[in-house]
């Protein structure tokens, strides 16, 4: 009796294609194309969003431990056309970003964390267009409080820790544990979160300190929409590759010493 060899790739087309979030049964060029938008879209978003680094290069004149990022574009300050443009096109990038990632989302979890992602654009850029009328960190009258800048802060927080808690329970749900949402995701939300609550003091009329946790906050979302992007990015390499590899055919079984 002889042994056989078993044809290249048995075991892995035994298993099955392994899940991803997005395109999932999808296989047309355009798919592929879409998710590659989406990640360059959310990777430039990434780098956007902490453009208030600017303000160790520019006389802005505000504490970065004692001051809200928001107050870099207050109505008064003198550098809110540069800071209120980025955070502006950030804003409309992630929107677009998310719409992108939306078409192609495999689940429902998938997409409703896109859809939660898109918010959080729409909430960042209205953020911007009311602004703070003044900066409370250098003005004494000025109040922390501005009620529809603070309405729209509170749904841009809303919008993001949503998405990170849907998108990270469809990596689980309609993706793959060992997705990069999967793995760093929870990590994420779970030091975004916190640092995010430090940063109320000054609207309990506690203002201080909170400049830093904010700061750090702002470039966990930054991580967050890098972690989205590389999804994406990695999404569309996949299935290409799958696509490649399912046109081609297994050879066939030989015996062993067979020419």
């Amino acid at each position: 009796m002889r042994a056989h060899q078993e044809a290249p790739g048995h075991h892995r087309f035994a298993r099955g294609p392994p899940l991803i979030m997005f395109i999932g049964g999808r296989s047309s060029r355009q798919a592929r194309g879409t998710a590659r938008a989406g990640a360059l879209l959310l990777a430039v978003a990434a780098v956007l969003y902490n453009g208030w680094l600017l303000e160790f290069l520019l006389p802005t004149h505000l504490d970065p431990r004692h001051s809200y990022v928001s107050e870099l574009y207050a109505a008064d300050q003198p550098f809110r056309p540069l800071f209120g443009g980025i955070e502006s096109g950030c804003a409309v990038l992630v929107t677009m970003g998310a719409l992108l990632a939306c078409g192609i989302a495999r689940g429902a979890w998938t997409r409703y964390g896109c859809a939660a992602l898109a918010g959080l654009g729409l909430s960042s850029l209205a953020d911007v267009l009311v602004p703070m009328r003044c900066a409370p960190s250098v003005e004494r009258a000025c109040e922390a409080v501005h009620p529809w800048h603070t309405v729209t802060s509170a749904l841009a927080h809303f919008f993001l820790f949503a998405s990170m808690a849907l998108l990270s329970r469809a990596a689980v749900t309609d993706g793959s544990r060992s997705s990069l949402i999967g793995r760093w995701g929870p990590r994420v939300l779970a030091v975004a979160l916190p640092s995010a609550l430090c940063t109320v003091g000054p609207l309990f009329g506690r203002p201080g300190w909170h400049g830093i946790p904010q700061r750090i906050h702002l470039v966990l979302v930054g991580v967050w929409f890098a972690l989205l992007a590389a999804e994406l990015a990695r999404a569309a390499v996949r299935r290409r590759d799958e696509e490649g590899g399912g046109r081609g055919r297994a050879p066939e079984a030989k015996p062993i010493g067979a020419p």
